[in-house]
């Protein structure tokens, strides 16, 4: 029998290796996907553009543990290569116990210490009080109620205070003011979370949240759930648009008035195919709580939670095929009604601005 060949670096030489592993190859395989992952940290749902006074701040933390973390681990490795590399040779007891003291305890507990420190005397800032209004919001299966002008406690009843201005699945926020919001829901534990502006916080039932938002720049950021809720928790989302105080009164002032139209035969429709049961329409008597209030919905920028922009054709697909679109939601879907009643309610629908 043949003596075995003793492995040696020239048995992995490169002219070995196969060619999609070949340095070069990688490299160039490397670039795309490195740049496409630069790319995914910008834009409106993304927590290295901050466009709030807690997001900017825990970012910096974050670069900041980032760089001690790393100067931890090349002091440690750095270490080792001495000890094994450098220096090679037998070291005494004595040597040995001052860089297991220095490099394992002493540098580690040092720039930790540090970190904790940074990261500590940041709180006070960050739970500053609110100097804004307050707003409810309820995380609901599978979407966001929210009211505005609320006072006290949200209720018992869905998590929201009776008399407050309510809506759903766009929240507006006064620029440069310390918003308060009241998280709480109904059903199961949902996470409030817009990236952009702050951290996330949990909507539990039977209970009150708090979080505070600060806005320190202009437009519109995507919220999500953070939390697994059910099937279509990956389509709760929600959008967060952050103008100067005089436009949020506007649209708060705008919010508060009954629906823009209140004779038609698509009201007509709606009332009569149990969609108020639901959904309230002020100004209706379509009066029902399970469902988001659509006093307003033309004037929001998307429906079904973020899921499709706000127009006719998309609020006459949802109508008709709600759990297609929508998988796992809890309304029904409407794909028995004449495609004509459909179409009407859904032009109805496009004019609650």
């Amino acid at each position: 029998m043949p003596a075995s060949r003793p492995l040696t670096t020239g048995t992995f030489s490169r002219r070995r290796l196969p060619a999609a592993l070949r340095p070069g190859r990688v490299a160039r395989l490397a670039a795309p996907a490195g740049l496409a992952l630069l790319a995914g940290c910008a834009g409106p749902q993304s927590v290295f553009e901050g466009a709030g006074a807690e997001a900017t701040d825990v970012a910096f933390l974050f670069w900041v543990m980032l760089v001690g973390s790393i100067a931890i681990w090349l002091f440690v490795i750095g270490l080792g290569i001495y000890a094994t590399k450098t220096r090679p040779r037998a070291h005494s007891e004595r040597t040995g116990l001052y860089l297991i003291i220095w490099g394992g305890g002493v540098f580690p507990v040092v720039v930790l210490g540090g970190l904790l420190i940074w990261g500590l005397a940041m709180m006070p800032e960050l739970r500053r009080p609110a100097n804004g209004p307050t707003i409810a919001v309820s995380g609901e299966r599978f979407w966001w109620r929210i009211a505005y002008d609320v006072e006290g406690e949200p209720g018992a009843v869905r998590s929201l205070p009776d008399g407050g201005i309510e809506s759903a699945n766009e929240l507006w926020l006064p620029l440069g003011r310390r918003t308060e919001i009241l998280l709480g829901s109904p059903d199961v534990i949902h996470s409030f979370w817009v990236p952009a502006i702050a951290g996330k916080t949990d909507a539990i039932p039977g209970r009150v949240n708090r979080l505070v938002l600060e806005p320190t720049r202009e437009g519109v950021y995507n919220g999500v759930c953070a939390e697994f809720c059910g099937d279509a928790h990956t389509q709760m989302g929600l959008r967060v648009v952050v103008v100067p105080q005089a436009e949020y009164d506007a649209r708060v002032a705008a919010l508060a008035r009954p629906a823009a139209v209140t004779d038609d035969p698509g009201a007509a429709l709606f009332l009569k195919n149990g969609c108020g049961a639901c959904h309230t329409v002020r100004g209706t008597e379509a009066d029902g709580r399970v469902g988001p209030d659509l006093t307003h919905i033309a004037s929001r920028q998307t429906i079904a939670a973020g899921l499709l922009p706000t127009n006719v054709a998309n609020i006459a697909r949802f109508i008709h095929s709600t759990d297609h679109v929508k998988p796992g939601v809890e309304m029904p879907s409407f794909g028995v009604l004449p495609d004509t009643e459909i179409d009407a309610i859904a032009q109805w629908l496009g004019r609650l601005e």
